[in-house]
């Protein structure tokens, strides 16, 4: 409770409460220039065992931030976690995440760009801004995105065994998940590879995915998600994968778009067929 109340007088409006009964709060973080050009929010969840032996629960929202640049700054926050261990580091967090945008405006690069490229787009107003993680809807570019750190582990070509769902159909849309176990970056690009090799997957209209791999040597995630251009999709599936502690596995999601708009639906039946794949 004093954390919170220390922060919110910290942050005044950019502070803001979620729920308080579940202790879910969210906090928009700029660089310091008089008109922001880099902003992002992180949202938390703090769990009952929170400072003393529980992590906060939490994700970082913001259109541009992908690949590389959001594996980095969340193993920046789980080593400040690790770092503090029993004390209180939402403070830290968020000045960790300021450091990273003043260094991204100093380094003048370019501003981000926000592509909306979802079939529903009359239907985004629904959308929880929370969850915009990813837009990036090249296939092929979801498969370089992953070379720079995947080249780093050429050992590990295997191919995993990869697990298809069962699909549901609503409204002549169609949704099917598919699950590898992966344990480096290389394996996540290889199981995109052999996806993609099947006609019917490279032609769906969007191809969701996240993944999370626990590094056991530094205790912390590499973990990332991509829309497709069913834009949110990706970050609500990995925030998915977050609540159920789901480790060393990547689900995609094939949805076929019918030409019927399903508007907030899509999510429901895009995170159903990954959980009853998990589950499976």
């Amino acid at each position: 409770i004093d954390e919170v109340e220390a922060l919110s007088s910290i942050y005044g409006e950019d502070w803001c409460v979620v729920d308080e009964r579940e202790r879910i709060y969210c906090i928009k973080v700029a660089d310091c220039l008089e008109q922001p050009k880099w902003t992002l929010c992180l949202q938390v969840m703090l769990p009952p065992g929170y400072p003393a032996a529980e992590p906060p629960i939490y994700q970082l929202n913001a259109p541009w931030l992908r690949g590389q640049d959001y594996m980095d700054l969340a193993n920046s926050l789980e080593e400040i976690y690790l770092q503090n261990l029993g004390e209180s580091i939402l403070y830290l967090w968020v000045e960790k995440i300021r450091e990273v945008l003043i260094e991204r405006a100093q380094a003048s690069e370019p501003e981000p760009e926000v592509k909306r490229t979802s079939e529903e787009v009359d239907d985004d107003d629904d959308v929880d801004d929370d969850f915009l993680l990813d837009c990036q809807p090249v296939q092929e570019d979801l498969i370089a995105g992953l070379n720079s750190s995947a080249s780093e582990h050429p050992e590990d070509e295997e191919l995993p065994p990869i697990h298809h769902g069962s699909p549901l159909t609503d409204r002549r849309s169609t949704f099917q998940a598919h699950l590898a176990p992966v344990v480096t970056p290389r394996q996540v690009k290889r199981v995109l590879e052999r996806l993609y090799e099947n006609k019917k997957i490279a032609s769906a209209t969007h191809n969701i995915y996240a993944y999370r791999i626990y590094c056991e040597d530094k205790q912390t995630f590499l973990q990332d998600c991509e829309d497709d251009g069913e834009t949110a999709a990706g970050g609500r599936l990995l925030h998915l994968m977050q609540i159920l502690d789901v480790r060393n596995v990547l689900v995609v999601v094939s949805r076929w778009y019918g030409g019927i708009l399903l508007g907030p639906d899509r999510f429901k039946h895009i995170n159903n067929c990954a959980r009853a794949v998990l589950v499976e």
